[in-house]
């Protein structure tokens, strides 16, 4: 099975021509084998991120994971168990945000914490995230040579943006520091890092796992539409 990502028309489901026959073993973080395998070509396959094919259930395959359960209303665990291995081999197509958007842009999806990436009209990837936390902060860090005070309300705001400009790398703001961001709001960023939890974590910004990160900038150019839609609802 190619790990190449199937390209799928906006808002389309994935009919019979993309059924399999799943391992149908369970597997968690740390499993190993060509069961984790044959999880990391679907995946991929599928638009998602999942890291190398290398039957090592490692934390990019994690992050993958979690978003096609949340793309397929699966309560994001990391198990791969029934429910899971129904999904895959019967998968739905991310929710669409912007019906008459631009054939290419990103939709970020709050309530689900996902982003997706449309090309041409079609699915190019989908990732999980993890946005502006909600929690208003005031931090003290040195910033242009002196020591000063950031306050802000922690938030992503919903809206229509176009990206802007970027960095290679690892970026330094006053808040942190930010891997191979892409600015489509003022200070707001897609970019990776270290931690992309469950929940709204940052500044703001856009969180990714770093090997999505990695390679979107070369998918992801400038002046691209961006939509923010939806609201985080914790449980």
């Amino acid at each position: 099975m190619s790990p190449v990502a199937t390209r799928i028309s906006a808002g389309a489901q994935f009919g019979p021509a993309a059924a399999v026959t799943a391992p149908r073993k369970t597997l968690k973080l740390g499993s190993k084998g060509k069961a984790v395998q044959w999880l990391q070509q679907r995946l991929a396959e599928l638009g998602y991120r999942p890291g190398k094919a290398d039957g090592r259930y490692g934390g990019a395959t994690l992050a993958a994971v979690w978003a096609f359960q949340k793309v397929n209303g699966i309560r994001p665990s990391g198990t791969i168990a029934k429910r899971t291995w129904d999904a895959l081999e019967a998968p739905k197509s991310p929710q669409v945000l912007v019906r008459n958007g631009k054939p290419t842009r990103a939709e970020v999806n709050l309530t689900k914490q996902i982003m997706v990436l449309y090309v041409g009209g079609q699915v190019k990837l989908i990732t999980h995230i993890s946005s502006g936390s909600g929690v208003p902060y005031c931090e003290t860090a040195t910033w242009q040579g002196r020591q000063q005070r950031f306050c802000g309300s922690a938030s992503t705001p919903t809206g229509d943006y176009r990206t802007t400009w970027r960095a290679r790398g690892w970026h330094r703001s006053y808040l942190g520091q930010l891997y191979n961001p892409i600015f489509f709001n003022g200070g707001i960023a897609f970019h990776g890092a270290l931690s992309v939890p469950l929940y709204p974590a940052s500044h703001g910004c856009v969180r990714m796992p770093m090997n999505v990160a990695e390679v979107l900038p070369a998918m992801l150019g400038k002046g691209v539409p961006v939509h923010v839609r939806g609201k985080f609802r914790r449980a």
